[in-house]
């Protein structure tokens, strides 16, 4: 079992930036694959980004090319959502995802080991 811990959510104000972390408690973290999913409000968990357990390849949602990054620091077992130029519609609730099994990561099935959640929400 892997305990996923997110943090880094707030209120901000559109074209604002925050930084989301997740930490794993896997001591195997390089073993992981990991991403972003978020949930607006009234709408269904999408996904945001994802990147692969030896940081090569990212993946993202169009609507966050060019303003979020994802990383990821293996000596701090812990992934990262740089968001910035934040809109009204980024608000959602962002959970950090993990998977052990290789193959795809850009669908909520393709993960197994979820957090609790951190909510962002942007202001006008």
């Amino acid at each position: 079992q892997v305990e996923l811990i997110e943090s880094g959510g707030g209120l901000v104000q559109a074209g604002g930036s925050l930084r989301l972390s997740c930490t794993a408690s896997e001591r195997t973290f390089s073993s992981l694959d990991m991403g972003w999913f978020r949930q607006a409000p009234g709408k269904e968990r999408e996904f945001t980004a994802s990147i692969t357990r030896d940081g090569y390849s990212i993946y993202s949602t169009d609507s966050v090319k060019g303003r979020f990054t994802i990383s990821r620091d293996s000596a701090e077992n812990t992934m990262y959502l740089q968001m910035n130029s934040l809109k009204l519609e980024d608000t959602a609730v962002y959970y950090c995802a993990a998977k052990s099994r290789f193959g795809p990561l850009q669908s909520l099935k393709d993960f197994d080991f979820w957090g609790q959640g951190t909510q962002v929400t942007v202001s006008s």
